[in-house]
């Protein structure tokens, strides 16, 4: 199946160079001269390997045909997530390194998508958002305007990310899985 670079996420797999590659980062870059494109880390699926890759924006890429199938989180035991398939109540682990970065905003119960190709677990797909409680958030500076700054401010989970000034500790916010930003105050 064809899909152009726009529509590339993190977590699929797409076949590059005859091999079969899983993408693990992306930036869309639109930068002031010459056309958009879009920025991807691949890590090849049989051996680990990592490639870093620039696609125009209105290149074309294989997809491959995954098995995608949702799965609840059970439970977490150091660097490896049990999942539980609700419909049969399979249960399956996977590692954090399959996941990659988003595993960081893994809740208790959160519904994901797991992909596999020929049996094997090649990726996890969170749900685009997650609302997340500020456990930590620094003062606003006097004389910023709201619209041009942002300041510090740590997650319930740990991760630090950029915040409007009105945000406080003990705000719920909405945050972008895919690369850990701030997108809304909760409602």
């Amino acid at each position: 199946m064809k899909i152009s670079a726009n529509e590339l996420r993190i977590g699929a797999l797409i076949e590059h160079k005859g091999k079969l590659w899983t993408a693990r980062k992306l930036q869309h870059v639109k930068p002031g001269k010459g056309g958009a494109f879009v920025q991807a880390e691949l890590k090849e699926i049989k051996n680990g390997t990592k490639l870093n890759e620039r696609f125009r924006s209105d290149e074309t890429l294989e997809k491959v045909s995954l098995n995608e199938e949702k799965y609840q989180l059970l439970f977490r035991d150091g660097d490896v997530f049990t999942f539980m398939n609700s419909s049969t109540f399979e249960q399956i682990q996977v590692s954090k390194d399959v996941i990659g970065e988003p595993a960081r905003f893994l809740q208790d119960d959160m519904v994901v998508t797991i992909t596999s190709y020929e049996g094997e677990i090649i990726g996890v797909m969170l749900p685009d958002t997650v609302i997340m409680e500020i456990v930590e958030a620094e003062a606003v500076v006097k004389g910023q305007t709201a619209s041009a700054s942002y300041k510090p401010a740590i997650l319930e989970n740990g991760v630090r990310i950029l915040v409007p000034p009105h945000i406080d500790a003990g705000t719920k916010v909405v945050v972008n899985t895919n690369d850990g930003t701030y997108v809304e105050k909760a409602k």
